[in-house]
């Protein structure tokens, strides 16, 4: 019997895909893309005959049964995700059904929307001593937030933070985050549709971001990136400097 193939699509751009991934589709029998949030020229990688079925108008049962027949039939099953599933890719309940079905499957990551947009700004989460962790989340919507996970209560740490669906409420976010701790001085990114043709920046601060938003008319599929990591003047990594290598040469030979 044949398995259930998850696969990251990337964060839009269709060559961001992995390599494995790319096989994935190409030997697929049934994809199943999560609709507009996968771009549908990845589905270009397809064999003619296979079967294409987007996922926005099913629901969960929906899915696993088509899944379940596809392998039942000997079929290859691609589940396509957007970005990498890892984070906010709702793979687990999946996963969790296709086990009650014995029904095996395998994951091959993707690259994350944050990651791309990263990449589109030219920018390094990780800045020494500017910034050594990275803090991804999400402001509470429908899905709710534990409260020891607040915006508020991680912008304690004034680190990187990158902040996933929650472009709708900028406002709050806004509140949440200055109430935290952080200056209305520090620089955030908004990058709607990260590698995307369509892609837009914004760059502002906190004091000003959410009118700009606002100006701009981005109320989905955009990410919120906020921290200092994003501001013009650091002190930079030593690693390419002169005297660190000797440093670094010498500690190596002493061991």
């Amino acid at each position: 019997m044949t398995k259930v193939h998850f696969v990251g699509a990337g964060p839009g751009d269709p060559e961001l895909i992995t390599f494995k991934g790319y096989q994935l589709l190409q030997a697929a029998d049934i994809v199943i893309y999560a609709g507009s949030l996968v771009n549908p020229e990845l589905l270009s990688y397809c064999s003619k005959d296979c079967k294409i079925l987007n996922s926005a108008s099913m629901n969960l049962t929906e899915i696993i049964d088509e899944m379940e027949q596809g392998v039942r039939a000997n079929k290859e099953v691609v589940r396509l995700q957007t970005g990498d599933f890892s984070i906010y890719g709702s793979i687990r309940e999946q996963i969790e059904e296709l086990k009650k079905r014995s029904i095996d499957f395998t994951c091959t990551p993707g690259v994350s929307s944050f990651l791309g947009a990263a990449s589109s700004l030219g920018v390094e989460y990780t800045v020494p001593e500017i910034s050594q962790s990275v803090i991804i989340t999400r402001m509470a919507g429908r899905t709710p937030v534990p409260e020891k996970e607040s915006l508020r209560s991680f912008a304690q740490h004034q680190t990187s933070m990158v902040i996933f669906l929650s472009i709708q409420g900028i406002g709050q976010v806004v509140e949440e985050l200055v109430a935290g701790g952080y200056q209305l001085t520090t620089p955030v990114a908004v990058i709607y549709k990260a590698t995307w043709p369509e892609e837009k920046k914004i760059i502002s601060t906190l004091e000003n971001i959410t009118e700009k938003i606002a100006e701009a008319d981005i109320t989905k599929t955009a990410l919120i990136m906020v921290g200092e990591f994003l501001g013009d003047e650091f002190n930079y990594s030593k690693l390419y400097d002169a005297n660190f290598k000797h440093e670094y040469r010498d500690v190596i030979s002493n061991e």
